[in-house]
């Protein structure tokens, strides 16, 4: 019986499998529009809660900026094991200087990647979008049963993750995940999980 149980799961899986290899976008001129990058600017996220809570406005910049902060926790982490191409800057200086520049939370979606990559003095603009019906950075229960794996209670939302090019504004690369149990307990954990799985096919990798 249990057998039984393990091949249905594998043969419903397999679609889900198949489409997850279109989860990840690299442009064919990548490398010739990425020759003189040298630093790019992780940017807070887009975020759209689908919760009822008082504070909707202020919960979604909180999770926008969550994502920046696991992302550049990632990063520095992942700099001390292996190279990149390129830097990053700190998020503390793009926050001051979107602050300087008086552009919130709420304005960045006004501004293109070129404008953002201008005003940031950087070579490329990682940003993105986070969907979510949790607040992912408050941490969520990891405990999965087999009925939410069946029928996909464990999904909490989905993320994309895109870089673009600083001076025509064409995007890069692209990779697009559903957040679950399985991903992480946090926004931490979650990103960290995320950009391994896709670290081979991160095109500022040092090979």
């Amino acid at each position: 019986m249990k057998r039984l149980l393990l091949i249905f799961i594998f043969l419903w899986a397999i679609p889900f499998f198949v489409l997850a290899q279109k989860d990840i976008f690299i442009s064919p001129k990548f490398n010739e529009l990425t020759k003189k990058h040298k630093l790019l600017a992780i940017i807070p996220f887009k975020s759209v809660l689908d919760l009822n809570t008082t504070q909707k406005a202020d919960s979604e910049e909180i999770e926008g900026k969550a994502v920046q902060t696991g992302l550049e926790n990632y990063f520095n982490q992942r700099k001390k094991r292996k190279k990149f191409t390129v830097e990053f800057q700190e998020i503390k200086t793009t926050n001051q200087i979107l602050e300087e520049q008086e552009i919130n939370y709420d304005d960045l979606g006004l501004y293109s990647s070129k404008d953002l990559a201008k005003i940031l003095g950087v070579d490329g603009i990682i940003s993105g979008s986070i969907d979510l019906n949790v607040l992912l950075s408050q941490g969520i229960e990891k405990d999965i049963g087999l009925g939410d794996f069946l029928f996909f209670d464990s999904d909490f939302g989905r993320i994309a993750v895109k870089i673009s090019d600083g001076i025509t504004g064409k995007l890069l690369w692209k990779y697009d995940k559903a957040i679950t149990r399985k991903g992480g307990k946090n926004t931490i954990e979650f990103i960290d999980s995320m950009m391994k799985k896709a670290s081979r096919n991160f095109p500022y990798d040092r090979n």
